[in-house]
């Protein structure tokens, strides 16, 4: 498991590209080495309603929700979490050219013991790589 959720504000529709964000993304996680293929999950969610800083209207955000499963080292989630949010840093590099854009991030270990899953993608891409 790791899913990284984006949560964004609605004015940017348009002016953000999110599938290949999410793939640009999704190539970066898998790059780190440290998860497996069949697990990764990368998703924009635009939010609708919000408020930004001192509301107004230009002011934008993307919020970056990285949950992942326990047995990295700490060494291993700040390479991740650094090689991710460069990543989108340069992709949305046009926003920061304003003074209405904040862009976050935030790794989220699992616990194992309250975390259920069922994968079918895990065997097939399993036995293609045998």
């Amino acid at each position: 498991m790791p899913h990284l959720t984006l949560e964004y504000s609605a004015n940017l529709n348009g002016r953000v590209d999110f599938e290949t964000l999410c793939a640009r993304v999704l190539d970066t996680i898998l790059a780190t080495g440290l998860f497996e293929v069949g697990a990764v999950r990368v998703r924009a969610i635009r939010c609708e309603a919000y408020a930004v800083a001192d509301n107004l209207p230009e002011n934008a955000f993307v919020d970056l929700s990285f949950r992942i499963g326990v047995g990295r080292s700490l060494d291993e989630k700040k390479r991740a979490g650094e090689q991710i949010f460069t990543v989108v840093a340069e992709e949305l590099s046009e926003l920061f050219k304003t003074p209405h854009f904040a862009l976050s991030m935030e790794i989220r270990e699992i616990d194992p013991d309250l975390s259920w899953k069922k994968n079918a993608i895990h065997p097939r891409l399993r036995q293609a790589s045998a």
